[in-house]
């Protein structure tokens, strides 16, 4: 890590010990709080301004494997592999270090649609499973989309396993929850982005239906897709051009190609 990186570490860490509010051997982080593990996880959230730490418990190996060091006043409790695996889920791979912290502050939607209209949103329906979502933030990351969009009720919380799939993405990658994701649709639209739902069934690749305007792809939950009213609100559907062989892929997967195609497009924003 740069100086310039160390001090700005520096200033997020310093000044924010909280206390433990739950007791050892729960797996939960306390009320109001998250707790996230493993290093990309662990470490993007430390370097995140936005972030309030309240605790990291971690081994002497885990520290080392920073990039960067922790103030002297962090509050920080070592602790063994044994005594690690009592803070996390079952099994978690937490490679030495769990951090409990505040939530992320809310985004909202018209944060993210006063950005750069180069970069797509990734608009989520239904998408519950959290290795699914961290996995799709972390192609957002990647393909510098500009948001990810979930409906509140039925999307995964932010979590430590959400979180290590997302291999810090979290940090990085704008998450709007709305109430209403049809109405969020609209905004998309009266702000000028084109929305083009990922659909099987749909006539077009999305080679072909790929506008070279503001974009915001719309994915659906694996199985039941898009719901009806979702299908209403788009713009278009397309399809991935994937062989025979396989009924269909992995909404990450989806996403993670749309992602890359958007990125690659050429783009008329005048």
């Amino acid at each position: 890590m740069s100086k310039g990186g160390k001090a700005r570490q520096g200033r997020a860490l310093r000044g924010r010990a909280g206390r433990m509010q739950n007791g050892r051997g729960s797996g939960r982080a306390g009320k109001g709080a998250v707790r996230l593990w493993g290093r990309h996880a662990v470490e993007a959230a430390l370097n995140n301004p936005e972030r309030q730490h309240h605790k990291l418990w971690a081994s002497r190996e885990g520290v080392a494997s920073l990039d960067g060091e922790l103030p002297a006043d962090f509050p920080l409790e070592w602790a063994g592999v044994a005594d690690l695996a009592r803070h996390v889920a079952h099994d978690a791979p937490h490679q030495g270090l769990v951090l409990e912290c505040a939530p992320l502050p809310d985004v909202y939607l018209n944060d993210v649609l006063d950005g750069d209209p180069a970069r797509p949103l990734v608009v989520l329906d239904q998408v519950t499973d959290p290795h699914n979502v961290g996995a799709i933030l972390r192609s957002a990351a990647a393909f510098n989309a500009c948001a990810i969009v979930t409906q509140d009720r039925h999307a995964p919380p932010e979590s430590g396993t959400l979180a290590k799939s997302a291999s810090g993405a979290l940090e990085i990658v704008p998450w709007v929850r709305v109430v209403n994701l049809a109405r969020a649709l609209e905004e998309m639209a009266e702000a000028g982005y084109w929305r083009l739902g990922l659909d099987g069934g749909a006539d077009s690749t999305l080679a072909e239906a790929l506008p070279a305007t503001p974009v915001a792809l719309v994915l659906g939950a694996e199985g039941e897709g898009m719901r009806h009213n979702i299908v209403q609100h788009c713009d278009a559907t397309a399809r991935l051009p994937i062989s025979e062989a396989m009924e269909s892929l992995n909404v990450s997967n989806a996403a993670a190609i749309a992602l890359y195609a958007a990125a690659s497009r050429k783009l008329s924003l005048d």
